[in-house]
């Protein structure tokens, strides 16, 4: 028997298996395949590229809210859970986040902005004002100018 009470979110009866995508994520990447008119495996590997450059730069004050509020959303939005563990570091800027889509998507570099703007942009149309602002706040100045861009 647990010692976590049932309502508690840290319940084992609430737990997700990592692999299982949440309810968000099939949101999510049907709603980016049909804005950015991508294919779905793609707009998948984008997402999952993106979303977790954004997660290594609000980790830093995870433990803070809203950001810890904000990470536990973006999360809900990936395909599988355990995604991007192996590169903790945060993206340093605009041709840093587009160097690493590229290389995890195996595209030419000038090829990705179509698509980080693409999932910058489904990502604004599912997350409140806050949470928005909040992001734009984990971001260098040119990444948070791209992210304004989207609006």
């Amino acid at each position: 028997m647990s010692d976590t009470p049932p309502g508690n979110p840290l319940s084992r009866g609430d737990k997700r298996p990592p692999s299982r995508p949440g309810p968000s994520s099939a949101a999510f990447t049907t709603s980016l395949t049909q804005e950015g008119r991508l294919d779905p495996a793609l707009a998948e590997c984008a997402a999952v590229s993106v979303i977790t450059a954004l997660l290594r730069n609000l980790e830093l004050d995870e433990d803070q809210e809203p950001q810890g509020h904000l990470m536990r959303k973006l999360v809900e939005f990936l395909p599988t859970r355990d995604a991007g563990k192996d590169s903790p570091e945060p993206i340093a800027g605009q041709e840093a986040l587009f160097t690493c889509v590229a290389r995890e998507l195996r595209l030419d570099v000038s090829a990705v902005e179509p698509l980080v703007r693409t999932v910058f942009q489904t990502l604004r149309g599912l997350l409140s004002e806050g949470e928005c602002q909040d992001v734009e706040r984990s971001l260098s100045w040119d990444l948070h100018y791209l992210w304004r861009r989207t609006q």
